[in-house]
């Protein structure tokens, strides 16, 4: 990894509200391990789902080639407004309409959520090799200083904190089934804020790594494949599968996964994800980290988050339907999405975020000489 020399914003150290511990019970499967339990207007949440089917058509539908990403945002444009600029006039670029954002949050808090890869990091074609850069690093360090922000990942928890290394963010990985809050406050804190714990799936856990051993075994022979193990869920990604090898790939999957019912198949970008079976996703991890930092029915919050994949529209939907905050959708083509406003790539994150805190900047000098 380069170094790039890019001077980020003096950042202004707001402190993290204090957590607070609901009043529930534990659920079944692990939920409130280290004394912390799941809130209980989501327990009802935790319901066993269904499976997906039609598996290589969503997979080309959704993962066009390269060299078909041209025409395939063509089609996409069509198949939803009409063309590419009415898609923007729904979806506009967050940093074009930043003064309109900041305006609709003025005299609310906002809280920041954060998608990892296609968002603070470049898509790859070797998931491990996902690094963010020293700039980004330091753009989402300020933002940490003055909102409270969290990851909120498919990765495993673990391996999106040694690619972001940021001790005082909150961490959501395995899409929200393996929670953490930061394990030291800001610098300007008096005390430091009590790590968090929230594993709504740990009964899981054997049986996703008997899936993904046999995952390794039952796609060795297609070239290209990686299997990673997400704690919570096992990813098949074929970003580097032949397109012609996807059908047996999907065939290969499916012959492992009819052995565990109570685990079901999803997709994101050229991924397919073995997940429990309990209806627990982004948009639940945000929720639950909205009522942990005593924001839940809060009026005054005003909550982003900011991916590029599928499996943020759980979020996004979660923002839309509570009317509070909003989503930003990362992506150059058009997309059917539930979020408010767009950005193409992880510079332009990094350029919104480095705005973000120039604006806090501005508001708290301005109110200190009033």
């Amino acid at each position: 990894m380069t170094k790039q020399n890019v001077v980020a914003p003096e950042a202004v150290a707001i402190p993290y509200p204090p957590l607070r511990v609901a009043s529930s019970t534990a659920a079944p499967g692990g939920g409130g391990a280290a004394g912390y339990p799941i809130p209980r207007k989501l327990l009802t949440k935790l319901e066993l789902g269904g499976a997906t089917n039609g598996w290589v058509e969503s997979m080309l539908a959704s993962s066009p080639t390269h060299a078909k990403a041209s025409a395939a945002a063509a089609v996409a444009a069509a198949a939803l407004d009409g063309n590419t600029s009415s898609w923007t006039v729904k979806h506009p670029s967050a940093l074009e309409l930043f003064d309109e954002i900041t305006k609709m949050s003025k005299g609310k808090r906002i809280v920041m959520f954060l998608d990892y890869d296609g968002t603070l990091s470049p898509i790859v074609d070797d998931p491990d090799l996902a690094f963010m850069s020293d700039a980004m690093r330091t753009a989402v360090r300020n933002v940490a200083r003055c909102f409270p922000t969290a990851i909120v990942t498919g990765r495993r928890l673990d391996k999106v904190y040694e690619f972001v290394r940021l001790a005082e963010l909150y961490y959501a990985g395995s899409h929200g089934m393996d929670i953490k809050g930061p394990v030291k406050g800001p610098r300007h804190a008096k005390t430091k804020t009590k790590a968090v714990l929230f594993q709504p799936a740990s009964e899981f856990l054997p049986m996703i790594d008997e899936v993904y051993k046999a995952l390794l075994v039952k796609t060795r022979s297609i070239p290209g494949v990686k299997v990673e193990n997400n704690k919570f869920c096992a990813s098949v990604h074929f970003r580097c599968v032949d397109e012609k090898r996807w059908s047996a790939l999907a065939e290969q999957v499916r012959s492992v996964l009819k052995e565990y019912p109570k685990l079901r198949l999803t997709q994101g970008r050229k991924v397919l994800e073995i997940r429990p079976t309990i209806k627990w996703d982004k948009g639940k991890a945000l929720e639950f980290l909205l009522e942990s930092l005593g924001f839940a029915d809060n009026e005054e919050v005003f909550p982003v988050y900011i991916g590029d994949d599928r499996t943020d529209e759980d979020a996004f939907k979660v923002l839309r339907d509570r009317g509070q905050g909003f989503g930003i959708l990362v992506s150059k083509y058009p997309k059917e999405t539930n979020a408010s406003y767009s950005l193409q790539e992880p510079s332009e994150v990094m350029n919104f975020l480095h705005r973000l805190v120039e604006w806090k900047r501005s508001s708290l000098k301005h109110h200190s000489r009033v």
